[in-house]
Formats: structure tokens, sequence, C-alpha cells
């Protein structure tokens, strides 16, 4: 009888579990279908999804009390982070920057000459990260008096970096105002010491020896750069008169170009590009890798001159961006408007140098100027630059590039344009210093009289004439001992084969002409870099 009940009981319990699964079956299968439609990398995925949940449960049970455990940063460490993030980011776009100027100027010469070029724009940047750290860092920055600094040689010397203000302690007090770490600023100082040596490289390009160009690269780096940045970055005299240059108009772009108007100077025009005392064309060979540098710069110039910030201010950041954005296309504009009346074509390189001269123009004041200065500013830049490139060439200035017109001549007008255009202290957020004391330039046309303008007068004096100086010293000790130009031959040859013992396009057909330059192209327009094809 009890077996009988038990083996009922049983019956009755089976008949309840079957009736339950038949109410999940269908959800399984379900599931089960949706499972195989799965991809097998989907697939996959499951199991490790379930151990991470499991795995989360079980750091959940096993954490520590919360009395125990440790403390998590600081806002003070998050906002050292995220400066550090940002000034690293815009410091890897300004490096960038050297693949610009690789392709800009290959493209703006001759393929003879492309192995050349190329090489010097890749090896300058490495004597450039020598140079800088053993001596042009510490005459930058380093303490010293208001010519130059004579501390923090080799990077070496105390630091507390990113402590600031008054709570800094160490060799570089001129940046003590950025909080970040001392390798972050020497990081993001350095792409700017490569820029101003690569600038050098395009005047001089299709004619100089190889070694020379090297050598004078090194003594930029090492001792010209740093000691007029000194003056202006490294609190030196020029600072303390009230000079302004937020990133570069001077302290980089009219030092580089300053150095590559007396190497194209020293060095002598091109064989073939004068002809009867008339400047005759010499095309470069490959717009198209003139426009993808063009194109690479001006993504560069995002970190160029918003990295200056050196923090991650939002406001600053963005309106610094977009300042220097509408520069560069205002100059462009205005270039190919420019190029169109006067040369009766919109020559892509001028194009190209307008949008350039643009950023170098806006480069100075992009943190203290309203966005509709910004755009007169950069509408100035993309005109000047159609007239300073046959300038040059009046005056018997071989500039491949147009380096000079763009760089020397808009970095110039950038730095006045500060004393024009600025809005005065205060007249943005981040233009304060560390006690929250308004600070920054404030120019004629918005109610700042002189003041600001005649300083930035003095400073464009005494950058040129000291940059010249010391680059005219360069040049002749070169001339005298090594000699700065190739041969005759090496020249009509190429340089590629002179000077590297390759080709860059090997197996393609060179020069139409046994001179090296293309007397069939010498009638109409202008050419990459601002070669006339017609008589000046």
């Amino acid at each position: 009888m009890q077996r009988n009940k038990s083996r009922t009981k049983i019956r009755r319990t089976s008949a309840r579990n079957s009736a339950k699964n038949l109410q999940f079956n269908p959800k399984i299968k379900r599931l089960i279908v949706a499972i195989k439609r799965l991809s097998p990398s989907w697939q996959a995925c499951l199991p490790l999804a379930c151990l991470i949940v499991l795995g989360w449960g079980y750091v959940a049970v096993a954490q520590a009390p919360a009395s125990t455990a440790p403390a998590g940063p600081t806002t003070a460490d998050l906002k050292i982070a995220l400066d550090t993030l940002w000034v690293a980011i815009a410091a890897f776009l300004v490096f960038f920057m050297n693949a610009g100027f690789c392709m800009l100027e290959t493209g703006f010469c001759r393929q003879k000459n492309a192995v050349n070029v190329l090489a010097k724009n890749l090896i300058v940047f490495a004597l450039s990260t020598v140079a800088f750290w053993a001596l042009g860092f510490g005459l930058m920055f380093g303490d010293g008096n208001d010519f130059i600094g004579h501390s923090g040689l080799f990077l070496a010397g105390t630091d507390n970096s990113p402590a600031t203000g008054d709570a800094y302690e160490g060799v570089f007090s001129a940046l003590n105002w950025t909080g970040v770490p001392l390798a972050a600023k020497f990081l993001f100082q350095l792409v700017f010491a490569g820029t101003a040596a690569t600038i050098v490289s395009g005047a001089v390009a299709e004619r100089i020896k190889f070694v020379d160009f090297l050598i004078f690269s090194l003594l930029l780096v090492g001792i010209a750069y740093p000691i007029t940045g000194h003056w202006i970055w490294g609190a030196g005299w020029l600072a303390d008169m009230g000079f302004w240059d937020f990133a570069g108009s001077t302290v980089v772009h009219s030092v580089g170009g300053w150095a590559a108007l007396m190497g194209a100077a020293f060095l002598g025009p091109r064989i073939g590009k004068y002809q009867d005392k008339q400047a005759v064309a010499l095309p470069g060979h490959n717009m198209s890798i003139a426009t993808l540098g063009c194109l690479i710069l001006w993504l560069g110039w995002f970190g160029f001159n918003p990295g200056s910030v050196m923090a991650a201010d939002p406001n600053a950041i963005t309106h610094i961006a977009l300042t220097t954005n509408m520069a560069g296309a205002v100059g462009g504009i205005a270039a190919t408007i420019t190029a169109w009346f006067y040369l009766g074509k919109p020559d892509l390189s001028m194009i190209i140098n307008g949008i350039l001269a643009g950023l170098v123009g806006i480069t100075a004041s992009c943190a203290y100027v309203n966005i509709p200065s910004s755009i007169v500013i950069g509408l100035i830049a993309g005109i000047l630059v159609v007239f300073a490139v046959p300038f040059f060439d009046k005056i018997g200035i071989d500039d491949p590039v147009g380096a000079t017109s763009v760089h020397l001549v808009c970095g110039i007008w950038g730095t006045l344009a500060v004393g024009l255009f600025a809005v005065g202290p205060g007249g943005y957020p981040w233009l304060v210093d560390l006690a929250g004391k308004p600070i920054g330039p404030h120019g004629l046309f918005f109610g700042g009289g002189f003041g600001t303008l005649i300083p930035q007068i003095v400073g464009v004096l005494a950058v040129g004439g000291f940059t010249v100086l010391l680059s005219s010293i360069f040049w002749l000790i070169l001339k005298a001992t090594l000699g700065i130009r190739v041969s005759r031959e090496e020249e009509l040859e190429g340089l590629d084969i002179g000077e590297h013992g390759m080709e860059a396009y090997s197996g393609f057909l060179k020069e139409a002409s046994p001179s090296g330059f293309n007397e069939g192209q010498s009638s109409g327009g202008i050419s990459s870099g601002g070669d006339l094809k017609s008589p000046l």
C-alpha cells in the first residue's frame, strides 16, 4: 500500500515537472535558435561575457571595506592628466607636420632632387631633437638673464613640475605657468624647434650640399633659435617690454624665414632660373603630393596653435582652433582671387601658399583676437604672399617653395597683427595669469593705442637683425670651409644621384633637356613655389 502511494506521488511530481518543461521548452528552443544564428565570432564571445560577469561578481564580494580602500585620484590629479594628454596629442600633430613639409617641398621641386628634399626633411628632426635636448631647451627656457638662459642644459637640473607659480621650484621658471610634467614641456617645444629648421630646407633646395644643411640645422636649433626664443618665451627682455607671440609667428616662422632668406642669398639661384636677367620657371614635378602636404600642414596647425595653451581648456582650445582655421581658409581664398586677377590664372601653388600664409599670419594672435579679426588677418596674409613671391624673384632670391614669402613675410605680418587686433587684457576667460589677474595684449583697433604695437615692431626688428647676423656668420663659415653649393655637374644631373646615389623614380625619364631644366615650359603662368614662367 505504502509502495503504491509513493509511486502515485512520483507520477504526480513528474507530471508537474513535464508541464513546466513544456512551458519553458519553446523559450529555450528560441534561445538556442537565436544563438545558432549568431556568427562564430559572436558565439565565441558568449562564454567570455559570462566569465566577465562572474569576475565582476567576485570583485564586488571580495573588495575591501570602504574605510580601508585606497583613495582615488583628486580633481587636481585628473586636471594634470588631461592637460598632459592634450599637450602630448598637440605635440604629435605638430610632429606630423614634418610629413607635410616633406610632401610640399618635394612636390614643388623637380623630380631629380626628390630624394634629397625628402632626406633633408627627415633627418632634420632627428638632428633637432639632439641639438634642442643638449643646448636649445636650456638656452631658451633655462633660468639666466634677459638675453640668454644658462641652466638646464641636457634637460638637467632641479624641477618639480607640474607645480606652477610660486610652488614651482626648478631651473625652468619661464615655463612655471603650465601644470604639466617637464617631459611634456620639452616634447612640445621640441617639435616647434624642428619646424623652424624645416622651413630653411625648402628655400635652399636643389643646390645645397647635404652636409652643410645638416650642420646649419644643428647651429640654428642649438644656438640661434633658442636665443631669440628666450627673449620672448623665456621671460627675456622682449617679454619684459610687452612683446606678445602666442604660438610663434616670430619665434618660429620669422626666425626660420630669416635663416632661409640668408641661405638662399648666399647660395645664389639655381642654374637656369635667370636667363637674360629675367626669372624663368623651374616647375615642380608633382602638385598632387604638394597639395597633400598642404593639407597635412593645415591639420598640424590644430596642434601648433591650440596646443600652445598647454592645458585642456575647452574654451581656449576651440576658440583658437576656429581663428586658426578661419585665417587659413580666408588666406587660401584671398590668394586664389588675387592670383586670378594679378597673374591671369588661379594658380594651385598660390592657393597652397595662400592657405599656409593665413595660418602663419594668425599664429601670433590666435588666442587674442575674435573671429572677424582672424578673417582680416588671413585675408591680408593671402594677398601679401601673392605679391611677395615675384618680389623675391625680382631681387634675385631663388626660393623654390616660397618659404620666405610664407614664413617670413606673413610671420612679420602676423606679429604686427597682435598690436592691431588683440582684444585686450581679460578679453577672454583664458587671458588671465595664475592668480586670475587679467593679462594680454591690447590692439590699436580695439582701443589699446600704440602700447602693444610698438613692442611688436621692436621685436620684429630685433629678432630679424639678430637672426640675419647669426645666420650670415654660420653660412659664411660653411661657405669658406666646406663650400655650401654642389658642383654644376651635380646640380644638372640632380642631387639624388650626386648626393645620395639613388633616384626617387627609378626607370622614369628625367628632365627633357640636358641643361637640367625644361626650356619648353618658359612661357605663361606661375610655377610651383612661385617660379614665374614669364619674364618679370
